[in-house]
């Protein structure tokens, strides 16, 4: 028998829901680059209900005991105290969402002894050391391409968001107002503004996508160069460097994992190449950007806005400044935990726990770390390294 710690996030204020906005969701049959969708043997969930929450337990109770196994689901994270601190000791996987992560550290792995895997229900395993997974022959494997074009829909939507100025003209809607020059004081079109991706990889290829219907003048930087193909179908401009890219965009949006190289990309140096008036869209990781420089910038004007679906940590401290700067649109780690998104990722957590069980291999896609070495997509998309340090301010975070 195994013990499996599953951290989720909280059921919703109001409770686990009865019924859903839509009685289905639509599916795409796989996904963009080939890759076929999740396919384990089965699933005990109904497609498009909330599974990322405490109560929707990735829909994996009834497969893991029905095996023998023990599944401990808790949202009990941060803290000597916490719920998954008490149960790691035994513990042979722990499962965790990007949106509400277990930061597996060096120092919690070592208290887990009996750790043979770790999975994350989405993408991006940056939340755990893996370093030390290495050390420790520990397999780290993820849903890689499950939330990807969810993520690609968010950044659209926040760029549009933050170009167009339409949060604070909802807000004057909604405080009875009719102010049409506060509305438009900081609205522009879209249309041929240059806009850049730092990392091109599956968000940021579909990013670009998308938005190339918007006669745009498309950028991007990545240390793996896309096909010439693929350039001239989106007419686009590679750069070597991001200082170049943020010298000529109007808006930049980052799609690149967090690994140490990564982490504080964005800061008070660097944001000083870009142009004044840009906007940045992060949905990737929070610490690719250092917290203060983004207020800075925000309040100088550097940047014209600045809109982020990832904080760090996750949750953020009540007292977070990216709460209450100005000129934002940040939301919760929601880009890609819509509905849709959960059935991709809950299955194919599912597909991992079964070849994990059965002795099968783990596809290529979902491996990070296996062996003691980087592997599969953890091979081509991360360094060895940890940037998981000072995630324990989240424990400041209150309800």
């Amino acid at each position: 028998m195994a013990k499996i710690i599953c951290v989720l996030y909280d059921d919703p204020i109001a409770g686990y829901p009865k019924s859903y906005a839509r009685d289905d969701v639509a599916q795409p049959e796989h996904y963009p680059d080939g890759q076929t969708l999740p396919t384990p043997k089965g699933i005990d969930f109904k497609p498009g209900t909330l599974l990322g929450s405490v109560s929707g337990e990735l829909g994996l109770r009834k497969y893991l005991e029905s095996n023998g196994h023990q599944l401990v689901v808790t949202s009990s994270k941060d803290g000597a105290d916490s719920v998954l601190d008490r149960e790691l000791h035994d513990a042979e996987i722990v499962i965790s969402q990007p949106f509400w992560p277990a930061y597996m550290t060096a120092e919690r792995i070592a208290k887990a002894p009996k750790l043979k895997m770790i999975v994350t229900a989405g993408i991006g395993s940056d939340h755990i050391d893996l370093e030390a997974a290495n050390t420790r022959n520990i397999t780290v494997a993820e849903v890689t391409y499950s939330n990807s074009n969810s993520v690609a829909e968010h950044v659209v939507m926040m760029i549009l968001s933050q170009v167009r100025n339409y949060i604070p003209s909802y807000n004057w809607v909604v405080k009875g107002g009719w102010n049409i020059a506060d509305c438009v004081e900081r609205s522009y079109d879209l249309e041929a503004m240059s806009v850049g991706t730092v990392a091109a990889g599956r968000i940021g290829l579909r990013v670009l996508r998308l938005l190339k219907p918007f006669d745009v003048k498309l950028h991007y930087t990545d240390r793996h160069r896309l096909p010439e193909s693929v350039e001239k179908e989106l007419n686009l401009t590679h750069h070597t460097s991001v200082e170049s890219l943020t010298k000529v965009c109007d808006v930049v949006t980052l799609n690149c994992p967090l690994y140490p190289e990564t982490e504080h990309m964005i800061n008070e140096t660097t944001l000083k190449n870009f142009k004044r008036g840009a906007y940045l869209i992060n949905t990737a990781r929070g610490k690719l950007c250092d917290r203060d420089a983004i207020v800075s910038a925000l309040e100088s004007g550097q940047l014209a806005g600045y809109a982020g679906d990832v904080w760090f940590p996750q949750p953020p401290p009540a007292d977070h400044p990216w709460r209450h700067m100005p000129n934002h649109g940040m939301t919760p780690h929601i880009s890609g935990s819509s509905l849709t998104a959960q059935t991709r990722y809950a299955t194919g957590t599912r597909e991992i726990l079964e070849c994990y069980f059965e002795g099968r291999p783990i596809r290529d896609e979902y491996l990070i770390v296996q062996g003691g070495k980087l592997a599969g997509v953890g091979a081509h998309s991360y360094s060895e390294g940890n940037a998981t340090k000072g995630s324990e301010e989240a424990e400041r975070f209150k309800k």
